[in-house]
């Protein structure tokens, strides 16, 4: 015979082989086995646990699911399909349900062998679809147990009555929904890094588009980054070659990563050159696998290398750019005609190469922020002894720093004159991108270190074991049927820790216990969901995700998460259990909107109310006491577990927690400092909060907001003594003493803080009247705030570098036109000093600043807001009250410097114009309708 028929042979001798041995071992079983079978699932691996987790959903256990006739078939062998077994299992069936993930391979297989049955013994048979061939079992994405026990329940219902699997069908069903109509208050996606070279890297010019592919970078198509689609491992803007002979689009841009590129990335490109489209691949060299942990790449691989690849394919242009370019003088490998730029020079540099014909390509080279970080901590690369503060009182809270960074690190801080800006120092990787906003508030302190935290003492531990005493052990919960525990935060704060020490504690005992981690993308600041399912035997865990409905306790180490679509419907009223960290950790949004609001109230409502009831649910300030009383936020997720454990909801011993701790081998004192200190405030929450007041470092002056309306008008008066004089501050005050007054008149009530038309126009008049100028600034440095907010956060030898642009003296951008920072070592605080003594020049003849576009356009909002306030008081009306406190609020939008601050003065002009003619059309409005 010819060698292909020999090899067929062959094969059908493999495969009757398989065949045999699966049927003389009785691989496939039968499990629920009753004298008579009605209903019949057929099953495989994975989905088998599910079909096992979604029956107990339904209430349906080894008794009644003979009562019913209910059998499941488990298949060991997928292909070839052993007939002889499965076709005894169906024989008599009624309905037969076949559940396996992915494409229908066992259900094609047993149609087959089923066709030529007689009519009166086939039974019906479902699995991907139903009889009317709507999907029921999708192949798409992951099937959950909840999705399986509805399918399973209804399929039930439509041959037999029952009242109990209808109910849970229903609830499920409802809780399914939830998942798809649920509107979160908030939600927490995942982000690039702080100091990612991706926040620079993925941006294109305004009017270019790019395509994403596989890697962290992909992350840029729901950021406002013009990337769209995505394609698989190597076809990374192949899908441009079949789409450029029909748009009117000349360029596109495609990202490309390093760890793609070595593996089939190059062929991505291969194919451009080949199609002679117009393209720039930048290809994103971050020198690590960076989206699996940070791996090295399978081969060796540089940026020389890449680029004499490219080239011999036949790239028009290459471009290599970088945040160290200095790195490529001399003899650097790179190939003839090679540029190589600053970073700093990108948008640029992009303009340029779409203007190329052909393939071009841009290497953008700079090291993963994770791997930096990493790096730096083993001491295989330089840790520079820079980082960047914000001076608070400068910031105008524009959030240019973000739009410049996109960077995480850059936090709100809520403070007496409204939200600004701060840098998390524990979270920044020193990429000083925020540099680049438009604002003289950064600073970057050189030498030094950081002032880390008090850690307590082993006399400090001592004095509070003795303050306390021993705790008493709470009655842990039985464990009759598996308990479920659903733990949620944010990616790279421990959160997996948390579920792999509990599992290992249950382990310890003796008990079942499965982890499953739903982490995704969430190492870069996404949501991580942990499913633990503890039980007296692994035998009684059949799957490890925990079903709709089916979590008995929710630890949420991070409020957005606990309250977001993946937590919420997994929660049954009335019986889970919910223990939630009050901490307020922004999500990546707030890069895009600076006046995102934090709606925790709207998170923690929508947590009550799933539970059923408020008692169901403790909210605990986690990560403050930690930090406080144990000098690291990192120790907070432990404090969650302990609190948790001290109520009596975690179903292992406090011992075994603890010795799987220790076994963990990381930071083991303060992990169980963590854990006691949890359960110290579970217990005692009135003696941890005396302690917390003891030793609470004091916020800043600036942090503490003024509790009543007296209280920030004073402060704001006084800020205007020191900003100019005291009849500066006299006019101010004068005009809200004016407003209180026809207001009280107006509401019968004296206003409040919140609300009301005076504290508007006692905060945004004071902002416009307290522009930020050359003088102010200036003030600002050197009044000795400034001084305090740096010493406060650093310590040892360093000095102060400041970054500015002087109008008179910063060179504009050759692109943009606006002007470019400058840095100015410590020498700068002399100038200021000199600067702030010269305020009593601000709006005489002999200020020098004072007759730029800017100063005099300050000077007439300011002139424009007293008029305005003249028109809002004279006209003012109980009905019209809302809409002057809106129009007096305006200027809370108007922020920055030069061309942002220019930005923001125009939206508000017209948005002022808007309010002022509905609030003049009001009186006639009203009177037309009492006539």
């Amino acid at each position: 015979d010819p060698p292909m028929i020999q090899e067929h042979r062959l094969m059908q001798d493999k495969i009757y082989a398989a065949l045999a041995f699966c049927r003389a071992n009785k691989l496939d079983r039968v499990i629920y086995d009753a004298p008579k079978h009605r209903f019949g699932i057929v099953t495989v691996g994975k989905s088998y646990l599910d079909v096992r987790q979604a029956l107990q959903e339904l209430g349906i256990d080894e008794a009644l699911a003979r009562e019913i006739g209910l059998a499941i078939y488990k298949v060991a062998m997928p292909w070839p399909l052993e007939p002889g077994g499965v076709r005894a299992f169906a024989e008599g069936l009624d309905e037969l349900i076949v559940v396996e993930e992915k494409r229908a391979l066992i259900e094609n297989q047993l149609k087959e062998q089923l066709y030529n049955w007689q009519a009166d013994k086939r039974p019906v048979v479902v699995g991907k679809f139903d009889e009317e061939r709507d999907w029921i079992l999708p192949s798409t994405g992951e099937l959950s147990p909840a999705q399986i026990a509805v399918v399973i329940g209804r399929r039930l219902l439509k041959r037999m009555d029952h009242t109990g699997i209808a109910e849970r069908v229903a609830f499920l069903e409802e809780k399914e929904r939830q998942k798809v109509t649920m509107l979160p208050a908030m939600q927490r996606i995942p982000y690039f890094c702080s100091g990612c070279p991706h926040n620079t890297s993925t941006r294109v010019p305004d009017g270019s588009r790019a395509l994403a592919g596989i890697g962290c970078h992909y992350m840029a198509t729901w950021m406002d980054r013009s990337t769209e689609t995505f394609s698989q491992m190597g076809g990374e803007g192949v899908a441009w070659v079949g789409q450029a002979p029909f748009t009117e689009t000349d360029h596109v841009f495609a990202n490309l990563g390093d760890g793609t590129y070595f593996h089939s990335g190059l062929l991505a490109i291969r194919a451009a050159v080949a199609a002679g489209v117009n393209i720039t691949y930048k290809i994103l060299y971050n020198d690590a696998v960076a989206m699996t942990g940070g791996q090295p790449m399978d081969g060796p691989l540089d940026v020389p290398m890449i680029a004499r690849q490219v080239a011999a394919e036949g790239a028009a242009k290459i471009v290599v750019v970088s945040d160290e370019p200095e790195k490529y003088g001399g003899d650097n490998g790179l190939p003839p005609d090679t540029d190589v730029e600053h970073r700093d020079d990108l948008d640029q540099i992009q303009r340029q190469l779409r203007e190329v014909p052909g393939t071009t390509i841009l290497i953008y080279d700079q090291t993963c922020a994770a791997e930096k970080r990493r790096r730096r901590k083993r001491g295989q690369m330089v840790d520079p002894a820079k980082r960047v503060i914000i001076n608070e009182l400068v910031c105008e809270g524009c959030g240019d720093c973000s739009v410049q960074s996109n960077c995480l690190s850059v936090m709100p801080v809520e403070t007496e004159f409204g939200r600004k800006r701060a840098i998390d120092q524990s979270t920044c990787n020193k990429d000083f991108s925020c540099v680049k906003g438009f604002c003289p508030s950064f600073v970057t302190v050189e030498g030094g270190e950081l002032r880390k935290p008090e850690k307590p003492d082993a006399a400090t531990r001592e004095g509070d074991d003795a303050r306390f005493g021993a705790l008493p052990d709470p009655e842990l919960p039985s464990l009759d049927a598996p308990y479920g525990i659903l733990v949620t935060g944010i990616g790279g704060t421990g959160v997996v820790t948390i579920g792999a020490l509990v599992g290992m504690a249950a382990h310890l005992e003796g008990k079942g216990c499965s982890v499953l981690d739903q982490a995704g993308l969430a190492q870069k600041g996404g949501a991580v969901v942990s499913h633990l399912r503890i039980a007296e035997t692994p035998e009684d865990i059949s799957a490890v995700r925990i079903a709709a409905g089916g979590a008995d306790l929710v630890l949420g180490c991070d409020l957005v998460v606990a309250g977001g679509t993946e937590t919420l419907p997994k929660m049954r009223p009335g019986i889970t259990r919910a223990v939630i960290n009050a901490q307020q950790t922004m999500t990546g949004e707030f890069t895009t909107n600076p006046d995102l609001p934090f709606r925790s109230e709207a998170l923690l409502s929508s947590i009550k109310e799933t539970a059923g009831d408020p008692d169901l649910v403790d909210v605990v300030d986690a990560t403050r006491i930690a930090t406080t009383l144990l000098g690291d936020s990192i120790a907070t997720n432990l404090f969650v577990l302990g609190y948790a454990w001290q109520r009596g909801l975690i179903p292992v011993s406090a011992e075994a927690i603890e010795e799987a701790v220790a076994l963990n081998g990381v930071a083991v004192e303060m992990n169980r400092q963590a854990f006691l200190w949890g359960r110290r405030a579970a217990h005692d929450p009135a003696g941890v909060a005396a302690l917390m007041a003891e030793r609470a470092v004091p916020e800043p002056a600036g942090h503490t907001i003024s509790r009543s309306l007296d209280e920030l008008i004073d402060r704001r008066t006084t800020f205007l003594t020191g900003y100019q004089n005291a009849a500066y501050a006299a006019r101010y005050r004068s005009l809200v003493d004016k407003v209180r007054g026809v207001e009280e008149h107006v509401t019968g009530e004296p206003p409040g803080l919140e609300g009301s038309l005076t504290a508007a126009i006692a905060r945004y008049g004071f902002k416009l009247m307290a522009y930020k100028d050359e003088y102010e600034v200036a003030r600002l440095y050197t009044d000795g705030s400034f001084a305090k907010q740096v010493s406060s956060r650093f310590t040892g030898d360093f000095k102060l570098q400041f970054h500015l642009a002087p109008p008179l003296l910063a060179k504009p951008d050759p692109v943009t036109g606006h002007p470019r920072k400058v840095t100015y070592g410590p020498w700068m605080r002399t100038t200021f000093g000199i600067l702030a003594k010269l305020k009593g020049l601000r709006g005489t003849p002999f200020d020098i600043f004072g007759g730029s576009a800017e100063r005099r356009t300050e000077r007439r909002l300011i002139a424009e807001y007293f008029e305005t306030v003249e028109e809002l008081v004279a006209g003012l009306t109980a009905e019209n009250l809302p809409l002057a406190v809106e129009i007096a609020s305006i200027p809370e939008h108007i922020r920055g410097y030069g061309h942002i601050k220019e930005a923001s003065v125009t939206t508000a002009d017209t948005r002022r114009t808007e309010l002022l003619a509905a609030f003049r059309n009001m009186p006639a409005a009203h009177q037309e309708a009492a006539e």
